[in-house]
């Protein structure tokens, strides 16, 4: 299977891929270009300081103060040290894929061990509420209603993975054997470096995670290339709505784009894993580790299907 995979179903497909950016050269400029576009005007600004003021405050080991606000309640609910902390108010508060980022930079860096790292990857990987109020409610046409709903919408988004973080935590559910370091059991603190040096450390890692992500965002987009010669070689009827959520799980933003308002529930359940794009990713983020992509797919998976079915016992009041 795995001989099938390499030399045949994947030259096969790059092969197809290459043909159809010949065959549809308008269409695939306009993916690629689409894609760039995204990245350019919401990933870069929203994520790009956030990437250079963390990786800053990680290697200046200034991650345990920064915390210490909500430490008292979070550390005590979820019994976790102020590094796991930190992770979590990044990975619900900066957007994706920063919690994967934030939490394989402090694993490296023994802030974290292997068994926290992968609690946090269980849950503290999310949308950005930024992107959430600003761009996703208003495209699909929820942003209308009372504060009820838009409380009941931010526990869809917010609420269940956090629960779902608790459930992780008590009962250990798919993480590896390991312990969790609280106050009194903390690993070594890293030697402190010079500021100078964690700056231009930070510049270029965030750099280089911005533009990955930007190739990712483009790669993913130019995908949506294989559905649109299927629609158009068999002349699929309504192929504008089931393109558009064909792009949702490949690409998620510009597949919210084309698909607007008209299946808002399917855009709430799909938000939450992100698509495709995403999950490679938030790959790329951990490569360089020995944290379970696997598992982190699981987990996210058991999410969305919780997701789901919140959603659709709820749809009366929200739709």
């Amino acid at each position: 299977m795995k001989f099938l995979f390499h030399k045949i179903i994947k030259p096969a497909f790059f092969l197809l891929l290459f043909a159809l950016i010949l065959l549809y050269p308008k269409q695939s400029l306009y993916y690629a270009a689409n894609g760039l576009r995204l990245w350019f005007d919401r990933m870069v600004p929203t994520l790009f300081p956030f990437m250079l003021l963390s990786t800053i405050m990680i290697r200046q080991n200034l991650t345990e103060g920064f915390a210490g606000s909500i430490y008292p309640i979070a550390g005590r609910l979820y019994r976790m040290s102020r590094n796991c902390v930190y992770c979590l108010l990044l990975g619900f508060l900066c957007g994706f894929p920063m919690g994967a980022r934030t939490i394989a930079e402090m694993y490296e860096r023994k802030q974290l061990t292997k068994r926290e790292a992968e609690f946090l990857l269980a849950f503290c990987n999310n949308i950005g509420p930024v992107y959430y109020i600003s761009f996703f409610l208003p495209v699909t046409g929820l942003s209308q209603g009372n504060l009820g709903k838009l409380l009941l919408l931010l526990f869809g988004m917010y609420g269940i993975p956090l629960v779902y973080g608790i459930f992780v935590r008590y009962t250990g559910f798919l993480l590896p054997q390991g312990q969790f370091m609280t106050k009194s059991g903390r690993m070594p603190e890293q030697q402190q470096e010079s500021f100078q040096k964690s700056l231009d450390c930070a510049m270029q890692s965030a750099i280089a995670g911005i533009t990955t992500l930007g190739g990712y965002m483009i790669l993913f987009n130019l995908l949506n290339l294989v559905p649109h010669a299927i629609f158009q070689l068999f002349s699929i009827s309504g192929q504008g709505l089931f393109s558009a959520l064909i792009n949702c799980m490949l690409e998620i933003t510009s597949g919210l784009m084309r698909l607007k308002d008209s299946a808002p529930l399917a855009a709430l359940i799909l938000l939450p894993i992100g698509g495709l794009s995403c999950l490679a990713q938030t790959r790329s983020m951990i490569q360089n580790t020995d944290l379970s992509m696997g598992r982190h797919f699981l987990h996210k998976t058991i999410q969305t299907g919780v997701t789901a079915v919140y959603y659709l016992l709820l749809g009366g009041f929200l739709f």
